[in-house]
């Protein structure tokens, strides 16, 4: 099992920018992607990207494409979601989740461990 502690969230502007952390603990040998989620007021949980741990293959959701940035630095067992040109509709409690599995990555069902969130609010 893997601990995930998220960070950075916080409040800003339509267009600016935030950058959240996912920090890791334990057995991160075993975990083949990381993925950030991110689940709005009133609606579901909804994939935004995924890295694999020991690769390069980045995969996002069409919303966030262009804008969201994942990357990992596993000297320091953390990933990253560097959010630009935010807007309103990504406001959400913005979630890390590792999985051991190697497919089906953009599936929330897919992770078995995750951080307890972290809140992104963008006003207009």
């Amino acid at each position: 099992q893997v601990q995930l502690v998220e960070s950075g969230g916080g409040l800003v502007q339509a267009g600016g920018s935030l950058r959240l952390s996912c920090v890791a603990s334990g057995r991160l040998f075993s975990y083949y992607w990381m993925g950030w989620f991110r689940q709005p007021p009133g609606k579901e949980r909804e994939f935004v990207a995924a890295i694999r741990w020991s690769g390069d293959n980045t995969y996002y959701a069409d919303s966030v494409k262009g804008r969201f940035t994942m990357s990992r630095d596993n000297a320091k067992n953390t990933v990253y979601l560097q959010m630009n040109s935010l807007k309103p509709e990504d406001t959400a409690v913005y979630y890390c989740a590792a999985t051991r599995t190697s497919q089906a990555m953009r599936a929330i069902a897919t992770y078995g461990d995750w951080g307890q969130g972290t809140q992104v609010t963008v006003s207009p």
